[in-house]
């Protein structure tokens, strides 16, 4: 049995739920506790549970039993067992209602098998359900997850090193750190690890934060299984908590969506701009963050490169204090607005604070490109030209620069001088080729477009929602779509 057929028996249990009203982001929620006490079990790590509170304790339960106790015990591990335990289950509580319901799922995950899912990979297992979770709905929980295959081409031409302290601080399920894990280890030896190496790997290289608990505990269990100790804090990083974030080498992330909830201003003080726009308080946080030489790739909306005053005021600080190299103007419909275009921003962070930007190459992987979705989905390979026209260098020092071809009015990939942008109002949104492809104005018009990214909010605000009445310990059932 492969990973997909058992991500499939697992999202088809979701069925089980409907009943009782459950989305499906509670689901895997739900599934989360669930599989992580068998997943102890299976992995023999239970000695980080506390006895009496395993998988073997609910199995062996009575039926009618069964949903009370599971109740007790996820608010038991709350405050019991390993940190890694404590911090999955914070605050923990169940969405399900009926004891039947609790058992048939304990009764199907246990038949299955799970030494196929062993030998597949336990973290492939758990990242496939998050995927499908995303692509059920776009909105909300599936706001956090960022395509594999462009994540997988950041990380690609920004070649982490074993040196490194990685961060990401939206973090989401963990997708960006457990794909710069999955490149250090395929690219190095680890056996051939000195001592000192393991420990630097271990305790100090991945570094994030998510301040939505239910996102969190995701990505804690994600990053487990893919062998990551810990690396996400829980907090909001547009407040004093992420100013306690290391510096770091290597920033890869895809910062949310919106403005501030309420309009307010970030709670941190030492933003030079401050703004309610959380894209263009993420891109201060980010440049800041960085080590003299580090590097970042940032999935960011069209508005930051256009919009002005403050964001024009933003732009020219990224553009004196790094050199802002390369940007990836992204093909649209690959979030969960189809009408939100995106671009990855290249930088690197500068020795001085002036002058550090010369000239940004642009790479059009936007126009003349389908629609993409359900129906035709982007793949590894529409990323290819791109990364070799990239160059090598990670931070593309002055031999990648070298290297590029500026193809011109007809290609995808050309090169303005910081003069030129200048000329342009400071301006980043930058498009040449003639794009036969865009039917946007017919299809989505800007009210239609609006609307589907204040729905996003509403959707990620409802989840707010949700956690805080659980917190309360209220009843959440009634707060649905």
């Amino acid at each position: 049995m492969t990973t997909h057929d058992i991500v499939g028996k697992l999202w088809n249990l979701c069925n089980v739920l409907k009943d009782d009203g459950i989305t499906y982001h509670q689901y895997v929620t739900e599934l989360t506790y669930l599989l992580f006490l068998k997943m102890a079990e299976e992995t023999d790590t239970e000695n980080q549970l506390p006895k009496g509170y395993r998988w073997n304790d609910l199995e062996k339960l009575a039926a009618p039993d069964r949903l009370e106790a599971y109740k007790i015990l996820l608010i038991h591990l709350g405050s019991h067992g390993s940190s890694l335990v404590q911090e999955i289950f914070a605050n923990a509580s169940s969405f399900i209602k009926k004891p039947a319901t609790l058992s048939t799922l304990v009764s199907e995950i246990d038949k299955l098998d799970w030494y196929s899912a062993r030998q597949e990979g336990l973290g492939d297992l758990y990242e496939g359900l998050l995927e499908k979770n995303a692509n059920e709905k776009k909105s909300g929980a599936g706001q956090y997850f960022t395509p594999r295959v462009l994540i997988d081409s950041m990380v690609a031409v920004m070649k982490p090193e074993l040196k490194d302290v990685i961060q990401d601080p939206a973090a989401g399920t963990g997708g960006f750190l457990i794909a710069a894990n999955h490149y250090l280890r395929i690219h190095t030896n680890p056996d051939g690890w000195t001592e000192a190496q393991q420990k630097k790997y271990h305790g100090s290289t991945f570094y994030g934060m998510e301040h939505v608990q239910d996102t969190h505990r995701l990505a804690l269990m994600n990053l487990m299984l893919h062998g990551i100790d810990g690396g996400i804090r829980y907090g909001d990083t547009l407040s004093p908590e992420g100013q306690a974030l290391p510096k770091a080498t290597l920033i890869l992330t895809n910062p949310p969506f919106g403005t501030k909830k309420g309009g307010g201003l970030p709670s941190r003080d030492d933003f030079t701009y401050p703004t309610s726009n959380k894209q263009f308080a993420f891109l201060q946080h980010i440049y800041r963050g960085l080590k003299t030489g580090g590097r970042a790739a940032v999935v960011l909306p069209d508005n930051v490169l256009f919009e002005s005053n403050v964001g024009t005021d933003i732009r020219r600080d990224l553009m004196d204090k790094c050199n802002l190299h390369t940007i990836l103007r992204l093909p649209t419909g690959i979030f969960y607005a189809q009408g939100v275009k995106t671009n990855v921003l290249f930088f690197t962070r500068g020795e001085k604070d002036k002058g550090n930007t010369k000239e940004v190459w642009v790479y059009d992987l936007r126009a003349n490109m389908p629609q993409y979705g359900k129906r035709t989905q982007l793949t590894r390979e529409h990323f290819v030209e791109f990364e070799a026209a990239f160059g090598d260098d990670p931070l593309v020092g002055a031999k990648a620069l070298v290297k590029r071809k500026d193809t011109g009015e007809q290609g995808r990939f050309r090169k303005f001088t910081r003069e030129q942008i200048a000329a342009r109002g400071d301006s980043l949104d930058i498009a040449w080729l003639k794009d036969d492809s865009d039917t946007s104005a017919d299809e989505l018009p800007e009210p239609a477009v609006l609307a589907q990214e204040a729905m996003g909010e509403l959707e990620a605000a409802l989840d707010e929602l949700r956690g805080i009445l659980e917190e309360l310990g209220e009843d959440v059932a009634e707060v649905t779509e």
